[in-house]
C-alpha cells in the first residue's frame, strides 16, 4: 500500500507543476491531462449479434420493449469524436464483408469497377430476391384464394352467434366481441392450413433491405476510402465509371442517373397500383408515400458518389425487371403459383394499355 501511496502522490505533484508550467510559457496553453476510459476495439465488439424484432411472438409485446446487444462501434484514430449510428453501421462487420465480396468479383472477373457493380447486383438480385418474390407471389395467391371461403364461414359464424345471443341474452357488445374472437381463430386456423400466413409474404423485404444498405455502404466506404484496405481501392474507382460518369468516387453532376433512378422506382409504383384492383385506403396510402419516397431518392442520389447511384439504379431495374418476369403465365405455372383474379394471358399488353389509359388518354 506504500509504493501505491507513492506512485500517486508523484503523479499529482508532476501533473501540478505540468500546469505551472503550462501557465508561465509563452507558447500555447498545455491541454489538461485526464485519465482516458480504454475503449475494446471495435471488431472485437462487434462480434454480438442483434436479435431482430421481427422473430418475437406477437403475443408478447412486452418483449419488445426488451433491451437489446447493442453494437459499441468506436474509431480509433476519430479525430471528430464519437462516431455516431451512421459510422457504427458503415464500420460493421456485414458491411466489410460486402466490400470484401467487391473487391473479389472485381479481380475475379478483370471488369472495370462500373460493371462490377451491375453484375453483382445482377447475380445477388437473380440468386437471393427473386427465387424469394417468387415464394411471395405464392403466399400473396393463397390469401387471396382464402377470401371466398373466409366469407363464407363469416356468414355461417354471424348465424351461429344470432342464435347463441337469443339463448344466452347476449348483448350487441358481446355478441361483435364473440364474432371478432371467432373469426379471428377461424382465419388463423385457415393460414395454418394452407401455410400462407399473410407475415411470410413479408420475408422478401427482411432479406431485400439488409443487402441493398451493406452494398450501398459497401460502396460508400471505398468510394470514400475511409479505411486502409479501402484506400487503395478509391484510385481504381476513380478511373472505373463510363460515359459521363467517369469518376465514381464524385456525385453524378449531369443528374442523369439519378433522375433515371426516380422514373424506375415510380414505374415499379405504378405497376403495383395498376395490379390492385379495388386498393382500399390503408393500401393508396402506402402507394402515395412510396411514390414521395422515390421523388426523395432523386435528390439524395444526387448527392452520393456515382458508385451508389449506379447500385440503386441497377438495383431499381433488376427488381422491375423480376417484377415483370414474375407475371409471365409460364413462369407463374414453373414456379406453381396459383392463379389469382388478376392473372392474365397477356400480361405485359396488358400493363401498357393501362399505363396509356391512365397516364396518355
Amino acid at each position: 500500500m506504500l509504493w501505491l501511496k507513492t506512485t500517486m502522490q508523484l503523479r499529482t505533484d508532476s501533473l501540478r507543476k505540468l500546469c505551472q508550467v503550462s501557465r508561465h510559457s509563452s507558447g500555447p496553453p498545455a491541454q489538461s491531462v485526464t485519465p482516458a476510459p480504454f475503449t475494446s476495439d471495435r471488431r472485437a465488439t462487434s462480434r454480438h449479434r442483434h436479435v431482430p424484432l421481427h422473430t418475437l411472438p406477437l403475443l408478447h409485446p412486452s418483449r419488445l420493449h426488451r433491451s437489446a446487444p447493442c453494437l459499441h462501434l468506436c474509431r480509433q484514430a476519430s479525430t471528430t469524436g464519437g462516431a455516431g449510428w451512421y459510422e457504427g453501421v458503415a464500420d460493421s462487420i456485414p458491411v466489410h464483408v460486402t466490400e470484401q465480396l467487391l473487391t473479389w468479383v472485381n479481380q475475379a472477373t478483370g471488369l472495370p469497377w462500373w460493371a462490377t457493380i451491375v453484375c453483382t447486383t445482377f447475380a445477388l438480385r437473380t440468386a437471393i430476391t427473386l427465387p424469394l418474390g417468387a415464394y411471395q407471389a405464392v403466399v400473396v395467391a393463397k390469401v387471396e384464394g382464402l377470401q371466398p371461403e373466409i366469407a363464407e364461414l363469416a356468414k355461417r359464424l354471424h348465424y351461429e352467434i344470432s342464435v347463441r345471443a337469443k339463448e344466452k341474452n347476449w348483448t350487441d357488445k358481446k355478441c361483435r366481441y364473440q364474432f371478432k374472437k371467432n373469426l379471428k381463430r377461424i382465419v388463423s386456423e385457415l393460414y395454418v392450413r394452407d401455410n400462407c400466413h399473410p407475415f411470410k409474404a413479408s420475408v422478401l423485404i427482411w432479406v431485400q433491405l439488409p443487402m441493398w444498405v451493406c452494398l450501398s455502404l459497401a460502396l460508400r466506404n471505398l468510394s470514400l476510402g475511409l479505411s486502409e484496405a479501402t484506400t487503395a481501392l478509391q484510385g481504381e474507382l476513380t478511373v472505373g465509371g463510363a460515359l459521363w460518369f467517369s469518376d465514381l468516387t464524385l456525385p453524378d453532376s449531369t443528374w442523369i442517373v439519378p433522375i433515371s433512378l426516380g422514373l424506375v422506382n415510380l414505374l415499379i409504383t405504378e405497376i403495383f397500383a395498376l395490379q390492385r384492383r379495388e386498393a382500399s385506403k390503408v393500401q393508396k396510402y402506402v402507394t402515395h408515400f412510396i411514390r414521395g419516397i422515390s421523388v426523395l431518392m432523386v435528390p439524395l442520389a444526387a448527392t452520393v458518389p456515382s458508385s451508389m447511384a449506379l447500385y440503386w439504379l441497377s438495383s431499381s431495374c433488376v427488381g422491375l425487371g423480376h417484377n415483370l418476369l414474375l407475371r409471365s403465365p409460364r413462369l407463374r405455372r414453373l414456379c406453381h403459383i396459383p392463379p389469382m383474379r388478376s392473372d392474365s394471358d397477356t400480361p405485359y399488353r396488358d400493363i401498357a394499355s393501362s399505363l396509356v389509359a391512365k397516364y396518355i388518354k
